[in-house]
């Protein structure tokens, strides 16, 4: 009887022994796995990056951005988050596909600082210059700054030796010219007519603003011509005048007796 007794502490020994040892081997096995998994996903942020190269001073448009989402200890601080906060701001640096755009790298052109003064940016071989808006597109509010658009003006030229009166022409002055800013001009409000702007602001070469100043203060008739988002390479164009439109047209005209 005693022999039997011991047997069965013996047996039940052994069983608790071996549920105690399945239970210490499925909690390692459970804190194991968990410590040789893939770690927690990071929390991620949305910020704009560059969709493409874009070079300084250029105005951002829809096309030179897009957006991803970055882990939030890896968005430098200044990163924007959304696009419209990117559009139409100036490049105060190069940028190249996949940067993230940061704030203190973009100026807006249309913001006046505490002088006055618009916030532009020009490289040291170039100037500032104000142009009259008195074109018809400037008139209608189709121009914004960051707009590229050729310059046409009307000359007289003096009469040569076989006229005896000035001869108008029509010419491109200066093509892809970046509309820098846009001064003056109000939205429509309590249903009154938006105001036209007064002035565009254009950075230019120092010889190009002389050749602009030389055409206003001689009465040249300027219209500009607004050119497709990326359309910079030149356009071939012939000075039009009266002989051109007759030869082009074949006018028939008669000698004077």
């Amino acid at each position: 009887m005693g022999r039997l007794r011991g047997c069965l502490w013996l047996t039940a020994g052994l069983v608790v022994a071996l549920v105690a040892a399945f239970v210490g081997y499925m909690t390692l096995t459970k804190y194991g796995a968990q410590a040789n998994g893939a770690p927690a996903a990071a929390p991620e942020v949305q910020v704009v990056v560059a969709a493409r190269a874009v070079t300084v001073r250029s105005a951002l448009t829809a096309d030179d951005l897009a957006v991803k989402n970055v882990p939030v200890n890896a968005a430098p601080e200044g990163a924007l988050r959304e696009v419209a906060a990117a559009a139409g701001k100036l490049t105060l640096v190069d940028l190249y596909p996949g940067e993230i755009l940061l704030s203190q790298r973009l100026t807006d052109p249309n913001v006046i600082t505490g002088d006055g003064r618009q916030a532009l940016v020009m490289a040291e071989n170039e100037v500032l210059t104000a142009f009259p808006a008195s074109d018809l597109l400037s008139k209608v509010g189709v121009l914004k700054p960051g707009d590229h658009v050729d310059m046409l003006f009307t000359v007289k030229f003096p009469a040569g030796a076989q006229q005896d009166k000035e001869q108008p022409a029509s010419l491109t002055v200066l093509d892809n010219v970046t509309i820098s800013a846009i001064v003056g001009g109000a939205a429509p409000a309590n249903g009154q007519q938006a105001q036209a702007p007064t002035a565009l602001l254009l950075v230019v070469s120092p010889q190009d603003a002389l050749v602009l100043k030389y055409l206003r203060d001689n009465g040249a008739v300027m219209d500009q011509v607004l050119r497709a988002p990326g359309a910079e390479q030149p356009f071939t164009v012939e000075p039009v005048d009266m002989n051109y439109l007759v030869n082009r047209y074949r006018v028939q005209t008669q000698v004077g007796k």
